[in-house]
């Protein structure tokens, strides 16, 4: 049962120090206040949450001046009548509502007499400013990148959006931690029941603890053992608020410099920032580059072993013969040889991830090509074998997001077997069962292949922004995430340049 905060100082500072008993970094303080200093408050905080409760410009050293000043018998009524001057302030009915408002990085103020706890903002828990997106580098736009504070990051995107349509929805997730979540978006673009899913979502489970959005995100997916993500994640505050503007919604978590946006489809993944504020052409360019590369990324290897093993009549002469000579004295069969050089490149790719800054890079490159020139040098695989393992590799990279370039990674293997023992039938079986699995799935009611299925349902707009990214001009509607009647995005005022013309 929620102990009440009573007017008697002792008393709650008997019940506070109870529940926070044997934790030395919570400070504690006792002051005297009032006129004569016979009132007395109690002030309790993380010891680096609070810059200095006797500093004349924070907020607590003000506020705790102003108390200074006053009668004894003022005092209480006082604080009672002017909370709402203090920045933030939060009165608390209970002590283990004040206990969690102490845990965000605030200060808690008892006072004798007064039956609330009132939580004073000061300086916070210690974080990372607003740094650069270093897993989402674009060309051109923003370099600014989400941080691990959740107040950071909802300011960064209302820097954006500045307007008073946009919504942001707090709720706790895990029973220890209590991290914040926020839901991020339009009111008046989004579809109701959409967000109403997320939330259910959001509620269907308890756990200790959610640490990162990436907990979060496995625990409301609906499709546990599909390798496609059904989240979009973003460290890019710019791509956020355009997805927002899209009618989608964006989940934020404290600690977590990743956002997570909802729904998605296989086309959002292919997008970047960057692409609609470069010209179509280069855009396009780019894009179509992307799709090819994460098809290549996931069947080449594949595609190698089938037309090498079992339908070496769909090669020219030349080259057969070529890879013949590439291949004499190689012990292995091709698909070992596949597998030896894949599973080399995930290694390294692994160990230049959890290196530390340059080392990282330096063991990627140079490791790669030592391994493969070693390889080769050995007869252990053929020359053309890290060719295509190299490009394999390549393509994977030139897929936007990491998540959903991991998907290819897992099902570039499946391939690999799949033509190894079948040949281009087991392509196609491979091919066809990622098909149906990819037509099968979805993002919060909406089809994962959308707008190549179901593009009537945007009046086929959306079709103007996928391999092709049509000007600017072109893209008036905005996509299927948004509710009707909210659909357009841009017009031209044509009479306005009728007049300029005429004048």
């Amino acid at each position: 049962m929620p102990i009440q905060i009573t007017p008697d100082l002792q008393e709650n500072i008997k019940n506070f120090e109870e529940l926070f008993s044997d934790c030395e970094d919570i400070k504690k303080r006792r002051i005297k206040v009032g006129k004569n200093l016979k009132s007395e408050c109690y002030i309790v905080y993380i010891e680096v949450t609070v810059s200095s409760v006797d500093w004349k410009d924070s907020a607590i050293g003000k506020f705790l001046g102003t108390l200074r000043t006053l009668p004894e018998t003022q005092l209480a009524d006082y604080v009672r009548e002017n909370v709402a001057d203090v920045s933030d302030a939060n009165p608390f009915e209970t002590l283990e509502d004040a206990a969690q408002g102490m845990l965000t990085g605030d200060a808690l103020f008892f006072l004798d007499g007064y039956n609330r706890a009132l939580k004073i903002p000061d300086k916070g828990y210690p974080g990372r400013g607003v740094y650069e997106a270093e897993s989402e580098k674009v060309i051109r736009g923003s370099n600014e990148g989400f941080s691990e504070s959740i107040k950071l990051n909802t300011a960064l995107i209302r820097k954006r959006l500045r307007s008073p349509h946009v919504k942001v929805k707090e709720t706790f997730v895990g029973r220890r931690t209590n991290t914040n979540v926020d839901l991020v978006y339009i009111k008046d673009l989004i579809h109701p029941e959409i967000l109403k899913k997320i939330e259910e979502r959001l509620n269907e489970f308890e756990i200790d603890g959610a640490l990162d959005s990436g907990i979060i995100e496995q625990l409301t997916e609906k499709r546990k053992f599909s390798p496609f993500p059904q989240f979009q994640t973003t460290q890019r505050p710019d791509r956020a608020a355009m997805a927002i503007l899209e009618g989608r919604i964006v989940l934020l978590s404290d600690n977590s410099p990743v956002a997570l946006i909802l729904p998605t489809t296989y086309n959002s993944f292919i997008q970047t920032s960057d692409d609609y504020y470069s010209r179509w052409e280069i855009a396009s360019f780019t894009r179509t580059l992307r799709y090819v590369a994460s098809f290549l990324a996931m069947v080449f290897p594949g595609l190698y072993l089938a037309m090498t093993n079992f339908h070496t009549q769909l090669l020219p002469t030349d080259l057969l013969l070529s890879l013949a000579a590439s291949r004499q004295g190689v012990p292995f069969p091709a698909m070992v040889e596949i597998l030896i050089m894949e599973i080399a490149f995930e290694l390294l790719r692994e160990a230049g991830v959890r290196l530390p800054g340059a080392n990282g890079n330096t063991i990627g490159i140079v490791g790669g090509l030592i391994i493969g020139q070693a390889a080769v040098d050995a007869n252990i695989v053929s020359p053309i074998v890290v060719i295509v393992v190299a490009l394999t590799a390549l393509c994977s990279f030139a897929v936007p997001n990491e998540e959903f370039a991991t998907a290819f990674r897992i099902l570039k293997f499946v391939f690999i077997f799949l033509c190894g023992l079948l040949g281009f039938f087991g392509f196609l079986v491979g091919l066809l069962a990622v098909l149906i699995h990819l037509s099968h799935l979805e993002s919060f009611g909406i089809p994962y292949l959308t707008p190549f299925v179901g593009a009537d349902l945007s009046g086929y707009q959306d079709e103007r922004d996928t391999f092709l990214r049509l000007p600017l001009d072109f893209l008036k509607k905005r996509p299927v995430y948004t509710r009707q009647g909210a659909r357009t995005r841009l017009k031209f005022n044509r009479e306005n340049e009728k007049n300029q013309e005429g004048k």
